[in-house]
Parts: C-alpha cells; structure tokens; sequence
C-alpha cells in the first residue's frame, strides 16, 4: 500500500522528524485559504505539490513555489484541472484531486535517504546518497560510489555509531552530522513501527546558515512510504491513509474476490492458478512474442463466481486481444474454471481468442463441460501443454512491433 506525500510527511513529523508546515486541500478555495494562513504565520514562500502516486511531479509542472495567496490559487487552478502526464504516468497520465500547501525553504544542499527491504542480505538498510533530489535509480546507474549502504540488526535496529558513520560520509559538517543522524535514527525507528517496506526521503535538505541556525537546520521536505499490505491489520491509522482513486479500479475489483491481479501493458489476458505457474505463463507468452495484458492468480480457493469476475475484469480490458487460461489443477479443481468459462460465455461473451490449457484435478470433467459449451465459445482453442498454448494464443493476436 502507498500514501501520499502529505499523509508520509505526518507520519515523519509524528516520529519526530523535522517537516516544514503545510496543509492538504482539495479545492482551489481552499488552497488559497491554506496560502493565507501559512502566509499570516510568516511563510515568505510557499510550496504547491499534487498528492499522486506518481513521480516526475516537478519536471511536469505539477510542483510550483508562490509568493502569495492568488498565485496558489492559480496554480491549485492548473493542478486541478489538467491531467499529470510524466515518465511515471504513462502518457494517459492522473488526475489529481490533492494538493499540499507547504512552507517553502531555502535549500543549500539536498541528500538521498531511505530504508528497505535488501533481500540479497535478508535485512533492512539504510540507503543514503548526497545525491540528493533526483531520481536514485540514474544516481545508482551512473555514480554507484555516490550510494551509501548501511545494514540494521535484526533487533537492535540502526544503531547511533552507524547513523554518524554514514551522515559523515555523506559529508555533513557540524551540528549537521547529529541533526542527519538524528533524522535517520527516527527514520529507522518510523520505518520499523508501521511495518514500512520502503521509507524514503527525497529530498533531505539543509538549509543555508542562520543566526540561529549557524550550521543550517536539516529538513525533511519530500517523503514516501510504502507498507506491507500483509501488516495493515495492526496499523488501522494507516489503513485509513489508503486512497482508492489512485488505484487501478480493476485491481481493486479483483481483490474484493479475493484474485490477485495486476494490469499490464500487453495484449494477451492471463488466468492461472498459483502466483509461480503465473509468471512462467507470462515468460512463455514473451518467449514467443507476445505481451501480456495482466498477471491474474485466482489461488486454490477461489469460488466459481470468483473466477467468472475473473474473466469479466480480464475482458473489460480493451487492449485484450486474447486471453490464455492455463490451470494445473490440484486444490483448484479444473471442472470449477470450465464452468467459469461457460459462465462468463453467457454472461459477457468471448468475442477474442480464447487458448484454454488444463490439466490436473477433475480435468476429464471440465473438458466434457467445454465441449458441451462449444457453440458458446466459437473462440476457443484447447491446448496440449503451456508452450503449445503460448504459440497459439500468440499467433491468434497482434504481434506488438
């Protein structure tokens, strides 16, 4: 599950992490009434940032700094009715229907700072560069001697010593280097407590030199956070953090179903049972030139209305040009898919290739029940194995050039 930056910036600030001021809206009246205040409390300048589950905010023009309260209103003007389009997005783009209205900041010099999962290693890390406020993923390409690596301890966490090793290597001078140890303690801390698999701040600011301040202030002025869905039951305040208009609708319609499905670029819908058998189904389909449209698990328990829901997401795809069904029965009994199949013959109808593959548990059976649904699925084709499937289904759709 992902939140917003607004709602990410909260749970840093509950975790005691320096965040500047701001406030989420969803209107333009509002969005002036927030510049306003935050204008009165004695903001010089201010921040406007679309709330997306989407990068790229800035070089679309979806983040701008004002000076008043009109020019926020006429960026939340611009936000709110113009579809984000960036490298994240696709070309399609986003709606955004949230804003965040924030203290703008003089910056000096911005950092890189995460937590995840390093699988390799079986452990959290740290992940720190002074490359800050890019995209990481061009820094680890281009200058991976810029990326720090520190590892947590199962139960003790990121110590103190190593939040100091990496703030120095970083470069921080000063009181700096205990403010960015500080920040990343708290990070780990934040990341460890809501079952967080990615923590991230991007950018980590410091500030230029003050009277007060004579170091500068480390800030935290961007924040991301993932978290294990696995883990949602014991955090109800992040539960309720969850947005669904930023979600792809056919997922959402899945998971009620208790499917898992992921939509995907291609042309050829999948329906298997088991998350392995599923990502080799897709292997194959690109092993022989095709594209698949989704990943779909319908599991070993699925009901047959489960699996006719199934099909009905799968078809509500417009980029489906086929759809290949290879089941290996043995929870998953295979007579349950074929009267899913005829079921959604009747109830939404094939109007694209269809390549059914199966065997295992009760296979004799469903393929009487297909046999006496033909005339209903004037599409279908059955299949001898997974690989004379994949050639089948993709050889019946256009090839993507």
């Amino acid at each position: 599950m992902k939140v917003h930056e607004y709602q990410a910036r909260q749970l840093l600030a509950d975790g005691g992490v320096p965040v500047p001021g701001g406030k989420m809206v969803q209107t333009v009246e509002d969005a002036e009434a927030a510049a306003a205040e935050l204008i009165a409390a004695g903001a010089k300048l201010l921040v406007v940032k679309a709330q997306v589950h989407a990068g790229g905010r800035g070089k679309a023009g979806f983040v701008k700094l004002v000076k008043t309260a009109d020019e926020a209103r006429q960026a939340a003007e611009f936000m709110l009715t113009n579809r984000m389009v960036s490298v994240q997005t696709g070309p399609e783009g986003l709606d955004v229907r949230r804003l965040l209205i924030a203290d703008g900041v003089d910056i000096a010099k911005e950092y890189y700072l995460a937590i995840t999962v390093d699988r390799a290693r079986n452990t959290n890390t740290l992940i720190a560069s002074a490359e800050g406020g890019v995209e990481i993923e061009k820094v680890a390409k281009e200058k991976p001697e810029a990326i720090h690596k520190m590892p947590l301890h199962p139960t003790r966490g990121l110590e103190a010593f190593q939040a100091r090793q990496v703030a120095f290597k970083l470069g921080f001078k000063g009181k700096q280097v205990g403010q960015a140890a500080s920040v990343m303690m708290k990070l780990a801390n934040v990341f460890l407590a809501t079952d967080a698999s990615l923590a991230e701040i991007n950018p980590l600011i410091v500030t230029p030199p003050t009277s007060d301040h004579p170091d500068g202030q480390v800030l935290a002025i961007d924040a991301k956070f993932n978290f294990d869905d696995n883990a949602l039951f014991r955090h109800k305040n992040i539960q309720a953090m969850f947005d669904p208009a930023e979600e792809n609708p056919a997922e959402l319609r899945a998971n009620e179903h208790g499917l898992s499905y992921v939509a995907l670029d291609g042309n050829i819908g999948c329906l298997v049972n088991g998350a392995g058998l599923a990502m080799s189904t897709m292997d194959i389909i690109k092993l022989h030139g095709g594209e698949p449209a989704n990943f779909l698990d319908v599991g070993g328990s699925a009901s047959e209305d489960a699996v006719t829901e199934a099909f009905r997401i799968i078809l509500s795809d417009d980029r489906v040009q086929g759809v290949l069904v290879n089941i290996f029965g043995g929870i998953m009994e295979c007579d349950k898919i074929a009267r899913a199949i005829a079921s959604a013959a009747k109830e939404v109808g094939f109007t694209v290739p269809l390549v059914v593959r199966l065997e295992g548990t009760n296979v004799a059976a469903a393929r009487e029940i297909l046999e006496e649904a033909k005339s209903e699925l004037p599409t279908m084709q059955p299949a001898t194995d997974l690989a004379d499937a994949a050639k089948k289904v993709c050889a019946a759709v256009t090839v993507p050039a």
